[in-house]
């Protein structure tokens, strides 16, 4: 979400179709989401996050995606906003990032828009938390692009997943001073590797 991208690729590649990858649109919403409960733990407390407060202890748990949540850690997580966000600003933002993650999982265009449509109008309202306010008009600002995602059905999941496996490899190997070995690990760790294509790297 990248406005100096979003130019380079229109110069570019301008017959492409601009697709906001899901995993920004989800990050966007979760830090949101963890806007709320920091502004709201300060309200409160008149102190950042300690192990015993309630906002504190149910910051792992918020991030996590509700379906993955088995009936004790709901539970939990139902309690510690009781105890700490009275006014359910938090749990709000919750439901918010929750809502997103089923916009990504609408099979109808059609609904799919609506869907969003209803979201974005609904946090942009002057009751909303400003964090919500916030993440609204940066929803708007990128709707079309985020649609996109409908008509596409790409994510650039596969090409992160890729690099950070590169990095590990790196990581691990504590750095490398030539390339052609960094390039022959990298293609072994990632599997599948194009023998013919190592097989003509002279390793020096």
């Amino acid at each position: 979400m990248s406005n100096s991208y979003a130019a380079v690729f229109s110069v570019t590649l301008p017959k492409a179709t601009q697709v906001v990858d899901r995993f920004h649109v989800i990050k966007l919403a979760t830090s949101a989401l963890d806007g709320v409960r920091r502004r709201l733990q300060l309200e409160r407390t008149g102190h950042r996050g300690r192990k015993d407060d309630p906002l504190y202890g149910s910051r792992k748990l918020l991030v996590m995606k509700g379906k993955n949540l088995d009936e004790k850690t709901t539970k939990r997580l139902e309690t510690l906003l009781e105890l700490g966000d009275p006014n359910a600003e938090v749990a709000l933002a919750y439901r918010v990032k929750e809502a997103l993650s089923d916009f990504y999982e609408c099979r109808d265009i059609h609904q799919a828009q609506k869907y969003l449509e209803e979201i974005v109008d609904r946090i942009s309202l002057v009751a909303m938390p400003l964090e919500l306010r916030r993440l609204g008009k940066t929803l708007k600002y990128w709707f079309k692009k985020i649609m996109a995602f409908h008509e596409e059905r790409m994510t650039n999941g596969p090409t992160e997943g890729l690099n950070n496996l590169i990095k590990r490899v790196k990581r691990v190997a504590f750095g490398f001073t030539n390339f052609e070995n960094y390039r022959i690990r990298a293609l072994l760790y990632g599997g599948k590797p194009n023998w013919r294509v190592l097989d003509s790297i002279v390793v020096k």
